[in-house]
C-alpha cells in the first residue's frame, strides 16, 4: 500500500488544526503511521482510497473528520475554451483522453513534491503501472492550443524530460530510463500516441515520458493537465482526483472541450441508502439524522429523508461502488473504538482445516530448511505463468472474466513463477534469498494446494533444490523417484521430474537462462515445486489421474 510523505507545516496550512491533533486523529480515519520525522510524517493508506495519496486530500479529508468543514466540497468549473481532437487511429491503441485546465497554481517546493507524488500514485494505483492510465501534467503558457492527441509515426522526433537533446520515439524506448521502463506498453503498435499544440510542438508521449518544453517549475501558473489510457472510467478517476486536489490549493479548474464534451464537471454522484440497512450492518442504532450528520464529516453530501439517506459522493471518490461502501465511512465516522465487542448470537465450534495441518506441517519443514515464506497474489497472469517461464500455455488455466488490470487476469495454476517474480521485487535485498510459497492453486475449475521454493545466490545449484526436495518429501512421508526432466523452465541436464507410483507430481532443479532473463534477474536460481495431494493420507480430492501442472 503507498506511503504518504505529509510536511507538517503545509498540512497544518491546509487542514486548519495543529499536526498534535491530526496524528492522533489519522489511525482513526483507517490508516497507518510508518514514521513521524521532524518536519514531516509517513502515513500508509489503503490502495483503494487514492483521493488520499496528496497532502491536500488527506487535509480535505481531515477537515471533516475533525469537524473544521464537514459535507460536500463544491467545486466551480468553468469553460476554457481550449479544445483536444483525438486521431481514430488510436482506438486500437491507447482510445481515451482526460483532460482539464488549472490556472493560478502557486506552487513552492512541498506543493511540487505532493503533485509529483499523488501522479506516481495514481500511475500505480489507478493507472496499474500505467497500463491502464498515464498522467501527462504541462506548464500551459509554454504552448499553444488546440491541441490534438495523435497516432504518430515512431520516428518522430523531440526532447523529452531531462533530456537536452531530441530523441525520436523509438530511442526513448531505447535510451531514456521511463522508455525503457514502459516501453512494453507502447511497443506492439506500429504507430505510438502523442500529444502536439497548433504549433506541432510536442507536449507527450504517453504513457512514456513528457517533453523537456512544458516542464513544471515552481514558477508555473497555468497547468494544462492530459490523462491518457485504456478504461474510461479510471482515466476520468485520475482526471477527478488531480483537479480537486489542486482545487484544495487554491487553484482554479477550467474544463478542456474532448470531441464535443466540456470535462472535467466533478459533479458528484447521488445514491440513496437505507437508514436501517446501514444500522443492521454495523451493528448500531442511529437515527437517520445521525447517520447523515457521520456522513457529511466523511464529506458527502447528506440529507435525511424518512428511512432513506439521499447521499452525494464526491467525484473523487471512485472506491463508492456499493451503499455498503458508504456505510463503512459512517462506522469510520462514528468510530470503531466506540462499538462495543458482542459475541454472536449463534455459538459456533471451530476446528483447523486437515488441509490446513497439511500446509502447516509444510511451513514447519521449509523453516527448517532454511527458506522464508512469502505469500504471493492468488490472481496472476499467463504472461508470468507461461511466456516468462518458457511453458507452453496450459489450457486448463482458469481465466477471470471481468480482469481488472492485465497483471491479474488468470488464477495461479503455479507457485513458482510468483516466486521467480517475488525475487525480482526483492533484488534489492542481501544473498542469498531462500523464498517459498504454500497454498492453493486451481487446475480448470479445482483446487488444490502446491508448495514451491526458490534460492537465488551465485553458488545455486541443481543439488541444492533436490536436497531441499528429499528433505521436505522424507518429512512428509513421501517415497519419491527422480527421473530427468523435460521441463523448459529449468535447465537441461540440471533438471528433475519428482514421481509418486509412477505419476508426475512436482520438478526441481537450476532455472533456465531465459528464464532468469525474463524475470531480470542476475544470479542463479534453483527452484522446485511439488503437488501436495501425492502426500499419504492427503485429506482432500485424490485426483493424480490428470497430469497437473507439469
Amino acid at each position: 500500500m503507498p506511503v504518504i510523505t505529509l510536511p507538517y507545516r503545509y498540512l497544518e496550512k491546509l487542514t486548519g488544526a495543529d499536526r498534535d491533533t491530526i496524528l492522533s486523529r489519522i489511525p482513526l480515519f483507517g490508516a497507518d503511521i510508518e514514521r513521524l520525522e521532524e518536519d514531516h510524517a509517513d502515513i500508509e493508506f489503503f490502495a483503494n482510497r487514492p483521493d488520499l495519496f496528496s497532502t491536500e486530500g488527506v487535509a480535505r479529508a481531515m477537515r471533516g473528520f475533525l469537524g473544521v468543514e464537514t459535507g460536500l466540497p463544491r467545486y466551480t468549473v468553468n469553460p476554457s475554451g481550449i479544445s483536444f481532437s483525438v486521431d481514430p487511429g488510436l482506438s486500437a491503441i491507447r482510445p481515451f483522453l482526460g483532460s482539464a485546465v488549472i490556472r493560478n497554481v502557486s506552487l513552492d517546493e512541498e506543493s511540487i513534491v505532493s503533485l509529483m507524488g499523488l501522479q506516481e500514485a495514481l500511475h500505480w494505483a489507478v493507472g496499474r503501472g500505467r497500463g491502464k492510465v498515464a498522467i501527462g501534467v504541462h506548464d500551459l503558457d509554454a504552448v499553444t492550443p488546440p491541441f490534438r492527441y495523435l497516432a504518430a509515426d515512431p520516428s518522430r522526433a523531440f526532447v523529452p524530460l531531462d533530456f537536452d537533446r531530441e530523441l525520436t520515439m523509438e530511442e526513448i524506448l531505447e535510451e531514456h530510463p521511463k522508455g525503457r521502463d514502459y516501453a512494453h506498453l507502447v511497443r506492439p503498435f506500429s504507430r505510438f500516441p502523442l500529444i502536439v499544440d497548433a504549433n506541432d510542438e510536442v507536449l507527450s508521449f504517453p504513457p512514456i515520458i513528457n517533453g523537456e518544453l512544458t516542464r513544471v517549475t515552481a514558477s508555473t501558473k497555468n497547468i494544462l493537465l492530459d490523462t491518457t489510457g485504456t478504461d474510461h472510467k479510471a482515466v476520468m478517476t485520475a482526471v477527478n482526483i488531480l483537479c480537486t486536489a489542486f482545487a484544495e490549493s487554491g487553484a482554479t479548474l477550467e474544463s478542456v472541450t474532448i470531441g464535443g464534451r466540456e470535462v472535467p464537471t466533478l459533479a458528484p454522484t447521488q445514491r440513496k441508502v437505507r437508514v436501517q440497512e446501514g444500522n443492521s450492518l454495523l451493528g448500531l442504532s442511529l437515527s437517520g439524522e445521525e447517520m447523515a450528520t457521520h456522513l457529511r464529516s466523511m464529506r458527502y453530501g447528506a440529507r435525511h429523508r424518512g428511512e432513506y439517506i439521499e447521499v452525494q459522493v464526491p467525484p473523487y471518490r471512485a472506491d463508492i461502488m456499493h451503499d455498503w461502501d458508504v456505510f463503512e465511512d459512517v462506522g469510520i465516522a462514528y468510530g470503531y473504538e466506540r462499538i462495543v465487542p458482542a459475541l454472536p448470537p449463534t455459538p459456533t465450534i471451530g476446528e483447523e482445516h486437515p488441509v490446513q495441518r497439511l500446509e502447516g506441517l509444510v511451513r514447519t519443514v521449509m523453516v527448517g530448511l532454511g527458506y522464508v515464506e512469502m505469500i504471493p497474489f492468488t490472481l496472476t497472469s499467463k504472461r508470468v505463468l507461461f511466456e516468462r517461464m518458457c511453458r507452453e500455455e496450459d489450457p486448463g488455466t482458469l481465466p477471470v472474466m471481468h480482469p481488472i488490470s492485465e497483471e491479474h487476469t488468470v488464477v495461479r495454476s503455479a507457485i513458482l513463477p510468483l516466486l521467480l517474480e517475488m525475487l525480482f521485487v526483492n533484488v534489492h535485498r542481501p544473498l542469498p534469498q531462500r523464498l517459498f510459497a504454500v497454498g492453493d492453486v486451481v487446475e480448470n475449475t479445482r483446487t488444490h494446494q502446491n508448495v514451491a521454493g526458490v534460492s537465488m545466490y551465485p553458488e545455486a545449484n541443481f543439488s541444492e533444490a533436490y536436497a531441499s526436495v528429499d528433505a521436505l518429501c522424507r518429512d512428509l512421508g513421501l517415497s519419491i523417484l527422480v527421473v530427468e526432466s523435460e521441463d523448459p523452465a529449468f535447465l537441461p541436464g540440471r533438471r528433475g521430474d519428482i514421481l509418486v507410483g509412477g505419476k508426475k507430481v512436482g520438478v526441481f532443479g537450476e532455472i533456465h537462462p531465459g528464464v532468469l532473463n525474463a524475470f531480470e534477474l542476475e544470479h542463479p536460481v534453483a527452484g522446485f515445486e511439488l503437488d501436495l495431494r501425492a502426500v499419504p493420507g492427503f485429506p482432500g480430492p485424490q485426483d493424480t489421474a490428470s497430469p497437473g501442472l507439469w
